[in-house]
C-alpha cells in the first residue's frame, strides 16, 4: 500500500484520505490521523503572513487542527488527508456554498509552525503563507 502511495504521489495524482478514516503504516502498526496536529500546543497564537506588508492575526487554538481552516473557521466542511507525516500535514477541505481550501502545515516545535494555505473563502481565492507562533494562554492579553 506504501509503495501505491509514493507513486501516486510522485505522479502528482495525490491520495486522499477521509480525515476520520486511520492510516496503516508498515510492519502491520497504525498512528492516529493527523496526530501532528494533536502534538500543537493549545492557546493564544499570533500567525505571521509573510511578504510585504505582512499582517498579524491572534487566535485561540483549542487545538491544532483549528490551524487546517484559517479561512473557513468554525464551518463545518468535509476534509480529506492528502499528506500525513510525523511533522507535516496536508489537508484539503471543501465547505459547500462557502469554498474550500488545501492547506499545509509543518510542525517545527509545539509552539512554531509554518503554514502554506490557498483556496476560495467568500467567493474570492485567497492564498497565504504564515508562521504561527504560540505566544500565552487564551483569554490573557498580551504583554
Amino acid at each position: 500500500m506504501r509503495w501505491l502511495y509514493r507513486r501516486w504521489r510522485l505522479l502528482g495524482l495525490g491520495l486522499a484520505v477521509p480525515v476520520g478514516a486511520a492510516v496503516a503504516l508498515g510492519q502491520g502498526s497504525t498512528a492516529p490521523v493527523l496526530g501532528m496536529l494533536d502534538r500543537i500546543e493549545p492557546g493564544r497564537w499570533e500567525l505571521h503572513v509573510r511578504g510585504a506588508g505582512g499582517a498579524v492575526e491572534s487566535l485561540c487554538v483549542p487545538n491544532g487542527r483549528r490551524l487546517i481552516q484559517l479561512r473557513h473557521p468554525g464551518v463545518p466542511c468535509e476534509s480529506y488527508i492528502v499528506d500525513d507525516q510525523s511533522e507535516q500535514v496536508t489537508v484539503q477541505y471543501t465547505c459547500r456554498g462557502r469554498g474550500y481550501g488545501r492547506t499545509h502545515i509543518r510542525r517545527e516545535n509545539g509552539r512554531l509552525v509554518q503554514i502554506e494555505t490557498q483556496g476560495i473563502a467568500q467567493g474570492a481565492p485567497f492564498e497565504l503563507a504564515v508562521e504561527g507562533r504560540r505566544v500565552g494562554a487564551c483569554g490573557v492579553p498580551q504583554p
